[in-house]
This record gives C-alpha cells, structure tokens and sequence, in this order.
C-alpha cells in the first residue's frame, strides 16, 4: 500500500493547482453546462421561431431542422481539429477562444432577423462549442491526479445530464416572459463569468512535444466528417437513406474518413495514433459511446411529440418532466467509480446498457392515457443507466491515451458521441416517421376534399396532422384520435428498435471491454488503466505502453515546463 510520501513522489500535478482542482471542475461543468444546454433550450424554441414575425422568424421545418442542424454539423466537423489545436497550442487557450465564439454567435442569433441568418450564427457557436468540448475533459485530465479522475469525470457527466434536463424548463421560462432570441441571449452573461473565472483558476496544459503538423490528415477529418454528418442528417430529413444525394454523401464520408486512417497509419506524424483502436477496451469504450448516444438521441427526438402533441403538456411542463433524469445523473454519476472499483468495469457498464435497453422497452406501457408516473420512472432509470455508463467508458477511453494527448482523446470521446446521436435522431426519426405515415395515411384518405399533396403534408408528422385538424376546422376532429393512435404504435416501434441497439452495445462492453480480475476498472484505487497489472505502481507504468495518462506524466515529471503552466 502506497505511503503519503510515496504519493507525493508520483504526484503530477503542481501542488499550487491541486489545491485548486475542485474550483477548476466547477468552470469546466459550467462551460459544458452552456454550450449543451443551448441545444436542448432551443428544441423548446422551435414552435415559437416558426410563427410569423414579430413574434418569431415565420421559418419553415426544413428551416427550423438546419438552424438545428447548422450547428452540429459544425460541431460534429471540427471537434477532432479542435482537439488537436488544444494539444498543441494550449488547451486553455483554445477553450477561452471557443466560449468568446460562443457568446458571439449567441448575441448575434438572438437578434437573427431571418431563418437564414439565424442558421449561420448557429454555425458560428457550432464553431465554439467544438473548441469548447475537448478542451475541458483535457483540462480535467491534467489537474486531476489519476486516482481522481473517475470522480470528477462523473461530476463532469452529470454537468452535461443536468444541461440536457434544465434546458427545456429554462427555454420555457423565458418564453414565457421574453421574445424567443432570449433563449440565446441568455448564454451571454454565463460565458463572460465564465471567461474571468477560466483566466483567473484554469491553468493551461499542452503536449511538450507535439511534433511536425499533419495538415493532410487534418483536413481529410474534417472533410470526412462533415460529408458523413451531412450525409445522416439528409437521410433523417428526406426519411430516405437510398436517395442518390444522401448515399453520395455519406459514400464520400466514409472513403474520406477511410482515407484518413491509411493516411494516419502511413504517416510518421500522425494527427492521431489509430493504433489505440487495436486496443479492445478501447474501442469498446468509444463503440458504447456511439450506441448509447444512438439509442437515446433517437428517443429524445419523439418524447417531445409524445409529452406536447399526444398528452397537451406545455413546453415548460414537457421540460419539467425531464427533472428525474437529471437526477438520476446527479445522483449516480459521481459515485459509479465506487460501483466499478467493486464490480468492474465491464459488469457496470453492461449492467447500464442493460438498464437503458429496458427502460426503452419501457416505452411500450406508454399510452395516450397512461399514468404520467409511469414516464418518470422509466426516466430516472433511464438517467441511472446513463451514469453508471458515461463515466466509466469516458474514463476508459481518456486514461488509454498519454496525457499529452488528452485534447485528442476526449475529442474522440465527443465526436464519436455527436454522429452517434445524430445517426440515432436520423435513422430512428426516420422509422419513427415512416411508421407513422403508414398508420395514418388510411385515415387521411377517408377524408373528403383532402389533395394528395394535402395528404402528404399531413402524413409527414403528427404535428403535421394535428395543424392540418386546425385547418380543417369540424371536419378534421374525427383525425385527432387516430393521429394519437398511429404515433403511440410508432413511438413502440422505434423504442424497441432503440432498445435493440441498446442490447448490441451491452454485448460490444461485455465481451471486450476488461472486468474486475484483468485490474482494468476505471477508477481504482490504485490507479491503474485499461490493461494494466494490478498494483503496479505509476511510476513503474510510465512510459511502458503508452496507455497510462499518469504514467507517461509521471516519467516526464516536471521536467517539460509547457506541459502545465500553472499560475503560481
């Protein structure tokens, strides 16, 4: 068992910034808070935005989906490039640089004056929040001593839970009382306190020897990245995935990307080392990422149609409901290190997949008149499978890379998770919308006087239908009933076909990922990573693989003064 003094000798991080560590995560969790909560407050916005000016932009649903999609195409895009511009010009740097984009594109949103506009500057903090995201899990990396990395990375999870749940209650309070541009403007006094606490707490941390530039590789990322992001969102929007435009897309996507990783294994600089993926535990790690995020994404995106549109909550109601899943988080995330230090990695993060995948079968006992508790419990339960999932494959895929290299590995974490979830909003949204065209479409061609472009239109959504029954007037009520009847069998469909994928991932993390006895469990005590030994010692580690975060700090010692600049 390791004495006091034989700590202090493997220590990594400066005492003057250890001190300060838990101050540090608090304007991290803020800067994540941020930059996820604005997604989700302006799903709540989008009713608002379509209305005709001046109470909104009077913008139309492809319109509404690219001022979405604007900004996670940008996102998804360039996050890996952000990682690596965090490596190697200092990641707090780029992090100061992405909140000040950030706020930016946020005042200038708010103030759009047209649907077009509004999608640039959703762009622009698209922009931000990928030079945000990489930046703050790489911060925590290199203040946080390897032994307390599993806990803050699961209070930094549960920050990004807590986001996704008070978005929409914030977005609906302010819609309340303010124009819509609010729901962005509100981000503006966040990013400057933000700002002064980052330059005042956060120290910078970059790769000491970060090596020549791999401009090559860095553009065919970006560019396969956004060819394969584009490609997906396409497909959900046109509900068509064999659409020549949609296949080229996401063809040129995966060449590009494919050319990438020949290019990275050929290269002697590489702006990635796509060895790590040889390493199972890895690639396990960042596969459950992509599925979880698949299967919930897919979910969130009817949820919203199912609480609004079938049972008639408002939209700050419909956010309130979201509360026992922010909880759950709260509640489970920063303590699932002491679940795995007992059980495991593989027994808990297979455990969460199998909870998430129930909880998405849960689905089916949802009606049009079910008892509301019913979707609170599934929802809590759904947040208590996310936190005992996120932390320990974030944990995982971080501790498997140097620390030097942290910007890159948590940008990998991220990006995985974005076209994860923009597949799963994609392909489940599309079944989610061709099922429910093919409940409704024998009730919409008993109704006389309706075209077949007017029975299209109608078909596309619920939301379609019901405003097609305002339109109608008297005639059209005989609709309503059978619209809500035809999306319930749709939501059922699309929530077993998430829990399938739910079910994969928990296969993926039960045979790959290390259990208790290989003394790969992220967060043990005695600090070791994915395919260490057990009760080796960092210092013994340092260097050997390259896996070890700590280890190949600890070899370097402080050595490389740029590796943490710390304000003394």
């Amino acid at each position: 068992m390791a004495t006091p003094s034989d700590i202090a000798t493997v220590r990594t991080v400066p005492e003057a910034i250890h001190r300060r560590r838990w101050a540090i995560l608090v304007v991290l969790m803020f800067s994540v808070l941020i930059v996820v909560l604005d997604n989700s407050i302006l799903n709540v916005a989008m009713k608002t935005i379509s209305s005709p000016e001046p109470t909104g932009l009077g913008a139309t649903q492809s319109e509404l989906e690219w001022a979405i999609n604007s900004y996670t195409l940008v996102f998804a895009g360039l996050l890996f490039t952000a990682g690596l511009c965090g490596d190697r010009y200092g990641r707090k740097k780029v992090l100061l640089a992405g909140m000040v984009v950030f706020g930016i594109g946020s005042v200038l949103a708010a103030f759009s004056g047209s649907p077009g506009e509004l999608i640039t500057y959703r762009a622009v903090m698209g922009l931000g929040g990928a030079l945000v995201m990489p930046a703050t899990l790489a911060i925590l990396m290199n203040v946080f001593e390897r032994d307390e990395q599993p806990k803050a990375i699961g209070i930094w999870v549960a920050a990004v839970g807590l986001a996704i749940a008070i978005g929409p209650i914030t977005g609906g309070v302010l819609l309340d009382h303010f124009w819509w541009g609010s729901v962005f403007l509100v981000n503006v006094p966040v990013v400057i306190v933000g700002l002064i606490a980052m330059v005042v707490l956060v120290p910078d941390s970059r790769d000491p020897k970060p090596g020549r530039l791999d401009p090559i590789g860095v553009l065919l990322s970006i560019v396969g990245l956004i060819a394969l992001v584009y490609g997906i969102i396409k497909g959900g929007q046109l509900a068509d995935f064999t659409d020549p435009e949609v296949l080229g897309t996401i063809g040129l996507g995966v060449a590009v990307l494919a050319l990438f990783v020949w290019h990275e294994r050929r290269s002697d600089h590489p702006a990635v080392d796509v060895s790590y993926f040889r390493k199972p535990a890895f690639s396990a790690a960042i596969a459950a990422i992509a599925l979880v995020f698949f299967a919930l994404m897919g979910v969130t995106f009817f949820i919203v149609f199912y609480t609004q549109s079938v049972r008639g909550y408002t939209p700050l109601e419909s956010g309130l409901l979201l509360l026992p899943l922010a909880v759950a988080q709260l509640l489970f995330a920063p303590r699932s290190r002491l679940v795995v230090e007992r059980f495991g990695a593989r027994a808990v993060c297979t455990g969460g997949m199998v909870v998430i995948a129930a909880t998405l079968a849960g689905f089916l006992l949802l009606d049009t008149d079910s008892p509301i508790w019913v979707l609170e419990v599934l929802f809590f339960l759904q947040g208590a499978g996310m936190a005992h999932i996120m932390p320990p494959v974030t944990v995982a895929i971080m501790q498997a890379l140097p620390r030097d290299k942290a910007g890159s590995g948590s940008a990998l974490n991220n990006t995985f998770r974005q076209v994860g979830g923009a597949l799963g909003v994609a392909v489940l949204g599309s079944l989610l919308s061709t099922t429910y065209r093919n409940g409704i479409d024998d009730d919409l061609a008993a109704v006389p006087g309706l075209s077949d472009a007017q029975r299209h239109t109608a078909g596309e959504s619920i939301e379609a239908t019901l405003g097609a029954v305002q339109r109608m007037g008297e005639q059209g009520r005989a609709l309503v009933e059978p619209a809500h009847d035809a999306f319930i069998h749709a939501m059922h469909v699309t929530a077993l076909s998430a829990a399938g994928v739910a079910l994969l991932g928990a296969l993926v993390v039960a045979v790959f990922l290390p259990g208790k006895e290989a003394g790969a469990g992220p967060g043990k005590k005695t600090g070791q990573g994915p395919g260490e030994k057990a009760g080796e010692e960092p210092a013994a580690r340092a260097g050997s693989d390259g896996a070890g975060a700590a280890g190949g700090a600890t070899e370097r010692g402080h050595d490389e003064p740029n590796t943490l600049e710390a304000h003394r």
